[in-house]
């Protein structure tokens, strides 16, 4: 699966700017994020949609992001894994 080109992220404009509005996120290039300067949430895209990788603890976990539901849960759930 191959990381999210500018086509994908341009789909994706309203999640990322709601993501960039975070406390404590950073976005270390267009459509990677960092929290607390390790590596926190990245996407991409595949034939079956957009996905994005979200630390949760010490792995990664993946949630598909292809409708506007799974975009507000994946804020929802970055929101609460980047709490202090």
């Amino acid at each position: 699966m191959k990381h999210a080109g500018p086509a994908a992220l341009d789909a994706l404009e309203p999640l990322l700017t709601g993501l960039r509005a975070l406390p404590g996120l950073k976005e270390a290039r267009r459509g990677v994020f960092h929290h607390r300067s390790k590596a926190f949430l990245h996407f991409h895209e595949d034939p079956s949609g957009l996905h994005a990788d979200l630390r949760r603890g010490e792995a990664f976990e993946r949630f598909r992001v292809e409708t506007d539901a799974e975009r507000a849960r994946l804020l929802a759930l970055v929101v609460a894994a980047a709490a202090p």
